[in-house]
């Protein structure tokens, strides 16, 4: 474990009490306290935003350790650890989050790329005990500045409900783009840089960047926060050695066997083998 506080919330996740202390999870800021509440939300929009030279995931981590010490209700921040601790390759206890939010009625944000839809954009990929649901990002943030390419830029701290969003917490008057019961999953496949739910009906999906809608059978999504591996290699006929990027292909796995063992009891979604090549 990379760090001290993962194991002890880890265990007291694990415990006997976890059933009931799930049934007592909340979003609302009128019941948390206030500055759980706040380090699920405007301290993660600092952490995310702000320009900074430590590991964002740690630092995303440690502020919803934090926001649990203060208060074990905030949902938020059970979400946000369910998440997080996959990016950092804690499965144990990122297992345990996954349940303590999905068993209190919950849900864990994440946000992806969906690559068959428009790779200039982000989207909102909301996972709970029946569904997947899928937003795009302007339905979450509202008016959306984009930098670079078009990628949108993540809002800043004073987007409260934006940044509840992303700790799972998503006002149910919004629409989702498209709606998935993990029924209609019928194989979830990892690759080196995403993932792919196979479908046993198409859904549409639209950008919120160009406005093109596509009827998809397969989402290939790249879920944000892990970047490549490298590794060392001494190239073919040279003498000295050299570094290059491989994708994450052991945190997609991670992912997917993660939400499977949580979502199908039954194992009706396939999961085939980890063959990671070249490409996707």
């Amino acid at each position: 474990m990379r760090l001290r506080s993962v194991i002890l919330i880890g265990l007291a996740l694990g415990s006997s009490s976890a059933g009931k202390a799930a049934d007592a999870l909340t979003c609302d800021p009128a019941s948390l306290d206030a500055m759980s509440y706040r380090l699920t939300t405007r301290a993660q929009a600092s952490i995310v935003t702000q320009e900074r030279h430590d590991d964002l995931n740690l630092a995303a981590t440690r502020a919803a350790e934090r926001a649990l010490e203060i208060d074990p209700r905030n949902r938020m921040a059970h979400a946000i650890l369910a998440r997080q601790l996959l990016v950092l390759g804690e499965a144990e206890p990122a297992e345990r989050a996954w349940r303590t939010v999905l068993e209190s009625g919950g849900a864990v944000a994440w946000t992806g790329t969906l690559y068959d839809v428009d790779p200039r954009t982000y989207f909102f990929l909301v996972f709970d005990r029946e569904r997947l649901r899928i937003y795009t990002f302007e339905q979450m943030a509202g008016s959306v500045k984009r930098g670079f390419y078009g990628i949108p830029e993540f809002p800043g701290a004073d987007n409260e409900s934006f940044w509840a969003a992303a700790g799972g917490c998503v006002d149910p008057s919004i629409r989702p783009e498209a709606e998935i019961s993990w029924s209609d999953v019928r194989e979830l496949k990892a690759g080196n840089w995403v993932l792919w739910f196979k479908l046993t009906r198409s859904v549409r999906v639209s950008s919120d960047r160009t406005g093109n809608t596509k009827q998809l059978r397969e989402i290939k999504v790249a879920l944000h926060g892990r970047t490549e591996d490298l590794e060392v290699y001494k190239p073919i006929g040279e003498d000295h050695l050299a570094l290059r990027g491989r994708g994450p292909a052991g945190f997609q796995d991670l992912v997917r066997r993660t939400l499977v063992s949580l979502v199908d009891p039954q194992h009706r979604i396939q999961i085939p083998p980890l063959k990671p090549g070249v490409g996707w």
